[in-house]
């Protein structure tokens, strides 16, 4: 893990006095290189109160989030309905983000796999994967991983950085490119790259954009954040009423195994991660998932069933069994087929909710870092 890396990622910029004196409520954070903040990293009650602070009236930021997010705008010139003088002094002061199509890799069951680049020349992973009902968008929250996971390429990279909010919601916007007229991105899953909850605020506020009506419009219901467990953040999500469901990954019922799976578990074992969910009151609206990522013969066996039967008995949830989806360069296997009907009949008979994710992507590297560290073993570092 990468923690040193960890650490500076979240720290908060400093800035001189006169500096900081000169802010105003909704303004931009100053860029020491003098390049102009992306407006896609404002909410919409930002943008809202930096133009009122201008004098403009709030019916204008809504005008400019339809163009960003409905229209998909690239440049302030386009949003035609927006008066040139507006558009010029949004252009003064921003600039509209976007990201670089590195690559996009289709899957036989047309899944796509994204590799976006960043303006800072990083890149992160994005998947698309439709159905015929919906299309569901994996996103990416951080270049890189700090939580370490043996099983996950991208704790390979370490962490490099936090994504803005903006840097999230574009990859919605991009990925729209390859949605059919007429179709919707129904589902957004925080399931890629990075760690979302060690990344609070900016997926905080993409969800915001993402749930906005003049923005995305999707429903929170549709919106599903998974964690590897950290507790403080769990706690601070369930307390901050985020429009989003919860999903955290258990992945093992015992906390020797759980640590050597994922070192997070040596700050907050298996009892911390559940007496957190269980702070979830029974009426809220966030639905709470475990996922359990199934490695043959490590976590695999009718008495890890059993266990987490017994260890997640009182809570309101249901869990989500995942067939590992093996890369290249790690020892781990997918589990048989009659491994994963047994281990999730067995849950289902005590009265567990219990499904088995349908793998999409196996073709294109689709689990999260394979396809950056395939292209670039050093990628980075």
């Amino acid at each position: 893990m990468n923690m040193k890396s960890g650490a500076a990622a979240n720290q908060l910029p400093h800035y001189p006095p006169d500096v900081a004196t000169r802010l105003r409520p909704g303004d931009p954070q100053p860029r020491r290189d003098g390049v102009k903040d992306d407006i896609k990293n404002l909410t919409l009650d930002e943008l809202t109160a930096w133009l009122a602070a201008r004098g403009e009236k709030p019916f204008r930021a809504r005008q400019v989030f339809q163009w960003l997010y409905q229209h998909r705008a690239r440049e302030f010139d386009e949003m035609t309905s927006v008066a040139k003088s507006l558009r010029n002094l949004l252009h003064e002061h921003f600039h509209v983000g976007f990201l670089q199509r590195k690559a996009a890799l289709h899957s036989t069951d047309g899944s796509i796999k994204y590799m976006f680049g960043l303006a800072d020349g990083r890149e992160v992973e994005t998947v698309l994967m439709p159905g015929p009902e919906h299309i569901t968008l994996c996103v990416s929250t951080q270049v890189g991983c700090a939580m370490g996971c043996v099983f996950c390429m991208t704790a390979r990279m370490g962490l490099v950085r936090n994504l803005s909010a903006g840097e999230i919601v574009q990859q919605v916007v991009e990925a729209y490119t390859d949605v059919e007229p007429g179709r919707f991105i129904r589902n957004i899953v925080f399931m890629g790259m990075g760690e979302p909850l060690h990344n609070y605020e900016n997926v905080v506020k993409a969800i915001d954009t993402l749930c906005e009506d003049h923005g995305f419009g999707i429903s929170a219901r549709r919106i599903t954040v998974s964690t590897s467990g950290l507790v403080p953040a769990i706690k601070r999500f369930i307390r901050d009423g985020v429009r989003a469901n919860l999903a955290v990954s258990l992945n093992a019922v015992r906390d020797d195994l759980r640590t050597e799976l994922m070192p997070v578990n040596r700050r907050w074992n298996v009892a911390a991660l559940l007496d957190a969910c269980r702070e979830l009151p029974s009426e809220s609206r966030i639905r709470l998932t475990f996922e359990y990522v199934l490695l043959k013969g490590v976590n695999d066996g009718p008495a890890d069933a059993r266990r987490l039967v017994k260890l997640l008995h009182g809570i309101k949830c249901k869990v989500n069994l995942i067939p590992y989806n093996p890369p290249p360069g790690l020892s781990f296997e997918r589990p048989s087929p009659e491994n994963v009907r047994r281990f999730q009949e067995i849950l289902l008979g005590k009265g567990l909710l219990a499904t088995v994710r349908i793998s999409r992507g196996l073709d294109i590297q689709g689990a999260c870092g394979q396809l950056i560290t395939a292209q670039t073993p050093d990628a980075q570092h």
